[in-house]
């Protein structure tokens, strides 16, 4: 009895105390004697097939080599595993994770309010803001907002939208056409 409650605690501590333990085992690459299978398909150090070995042959031709028996696909009948430093393939493969999230430009949504009734000036200076952000290639949400009885004339607010989306349009394409939604008209503009 007492050795299956302890099981059972165990288990516990393993998939519910410790997540982060499951998930870190089984996102990695078996490595050497973590590999469960009787024959593997090896590929060598330098990129030749090597063949269908048992495991304990490709163990030791590894070792050998001085070098990591890695499964690089344990779905496949039988597995592929290579011989490679698996050290070293980690640290390239961190270092290209690296390089491609510093590369990638992040698409922000900026957001412009208007309303119904705004002057002239204002109206250019909400614009020049509009040309800025689709300038640094960010996407732009532009919105009316219609106070208390304003709502009776949306298409007041609909013209407001259509005259910025006519004043940016060689920067620009329009991925949302203005539309009413509660008390607010929303238009998105993409940069070209």
């Amino acid at each position: 009895m007492f050795r299956m409650w302890a099981a059972c605690v165990h288990i516990f501590f393993i998939f519910i105390y410790f997540p982060w333990r499951w998930r870190i085992i089984s996102t990695e690459h078996l490595v050497n004697e973590a590999i469960r299978a009787r024959e593997v398909r090896l590929i060598g150090s330098g990129g030749e097939q090597l063949g269908i070995k048992p495991f304990r042959e490709a163990m030791q031709i590894a070792l050998d080599a001085n070098l990591d028996l890695v499964n690089v696909a344990p779905t496949a009948k039988p597995p592929v595993c290579r011989i490679m430093d698996y050290g070293k393939y980690r640290y390239e493969m961190q270092k290209k994770d690296k390089e491609a999230r510093k590369n990638q430009k992040i698409v922000e949504l900026k957001e412009v309010r208007f309303s119904a009734t705004i002057d002239e000036h204002d109206f250019q200076t909400k614009l020049r803001n509009v040309v800025k952000f689709l300038g640094e290639g960010d996407k732009v949400k532009l919105t009316v907002r219609f106070r208390g009885r304003e709502i009776t004339h949306a298409d007041i607010g609909q013209r407001v939208l259509e005259r910025v989306g006519k004043e940016v349009a060689e920067l620009c394409s329009v991925e949302r056409r203005p539309k009413l939604e509660g008390r607010s008209m929303i238009m998105i503009l993409a940069p070209k």
